[in-house]
């Protein structure tokens, strides 16, 4: 008996001693300044889709101020999105899983790299898969895709500081 009472204290000890390390991680992260909530699909799945012409799209449907028409893609579920932290550090944003223990980045992605295609809202189930009322930013960087889901605070100011990019930087915002 006293046997599993110490497993138990000890399992439970082990618990709170990871789940503080995952705060004292956030928190040496966010520490420096310029973080934001920030989830992030690295590895964009290829659609199916089915054999045939694709559907129609109206050209003279309007488009949020600032955006680019979304390529017609079929409901991908929500696969592979991963909550994390953006953090500005000069001319590059870090990316870091929330749910990790690694103290560095887990995706740097360099503001000269980076060719903004569109935006749009989150789809089917993406909107169970993001935070609420997140915005997906559909970039390029070193011509790989990447998705970025973002609030729209945190997206003007994302979009704000590739914009501000030194002169003579091509930077490509839609």
């Amino acid at each position: 008996m006293e046997l599993a009472v110490v497993i138990v204290v000890a399992v439970l000890l082990a618990a709170l001693c990871g789940l503080g390390a995952f705060a004292v991680r956030r928190r040496l992260i966010q520490r420096a300044g310029g973080t934001f909530d920030c989830s992030a699909r690295l590895r964009i799945p290829v659609p199916v889709v089915p054999a045939g012409d694709p559907p129609p799209v109206d050209p003279d449907a309007p488009l949020p101020s600032g955006s680019a028409p979304a390529p017609a893609s079929a409901d991908n579920g929500g696969q592979g999105w991963v909550f994390g932290i953006g953090r500005y550090n000069h001319d590059s944003v870090e990316w870091f899983r929330v749910f990790s223990y690694a103290p560095r980045p887990r995706k740097v992605l360099k503001r000269s790299r980076i060719e903004v295609l569109h935006r749009r809202t989150p789809q089917g189930q993406e909107e169970l898969a993001l935070l609420s009322n997140a915005v997906v930013l559909t970039c390029l960087h070193a011509g790989e895709p990447v998705e970025l889901a973002m609030s729209e605070d945190a997206l003007t100011g994302f979009l704000a500081w590739l914009e501000a990019a030194p002169p003579g930087q091509r930077v490509n915002v839609a």
